[in-house]
């Protein structure tokens, strides 16, 4: 006899109302919010520890990593430079439930005159009625 397993149901072509859409896009507004302003504990309150953080390097080699608050804050206060900051970003939800989803940015951010073009993905969870974030993913963080 083999034991069968049930895959779980119910979310195969959810479709997010406009409210569903706006709620994300509002979450990503205040994170970039507390992001140019440099304010990491803002930022760490917004996740969901721990988090995964999945990157590769120089040279196509990927990793995940699991990160606790203490290390998001200690990796994003060295990230944050000196001077103004700015971002301009696309962002392009996926919702895999009303609850799940994720989304993929195209940004160019400027900091101290310098701008960088990027594209990252994170995955947001509802958790106590609330967005936050649980999954990071960008090319580039990984040792060369």
């Amino acid at each position: 006899m083999t034991e069968q397993s049930t895959l779980p149901t119910g979310s195969a072509g959810f479709v997010p109302t406009d409210e569903d859409i706006r709620s994300v896009l509002d979450w990503f507004a205040a994170y970039d919010a507390a992001a140019t302003e440099g304010d990491v504990a803002a930022m760490a309150d917004m996740a969901l520890f721990p988090i995964n953080v999945v990157t590769n390097d120089g040279g196509g080699d990927g990793s995940a990593e699991s990160w606790d608050r203490e290390r998001f804050l200690a990796r994003m206060e060295e990230m944050s430079g000196s001077g103004d900051v700015s971002m301009e970003s696309t962002r392009t939800p996926v919702f895999l439930t009303r609850d799940l989803v994720f989304v993929v940015t195209d940004a160019r951010i400027t900091v101290g005159g310098h701008t960088t073009e990027v594209r990252y993905g994170d995955l947001l969870v509802k958790a106590d009625g609330r967005w936050v974030f649980q999954t990071m993913v960008q090319g580039g963080w990984g040792a060369n």
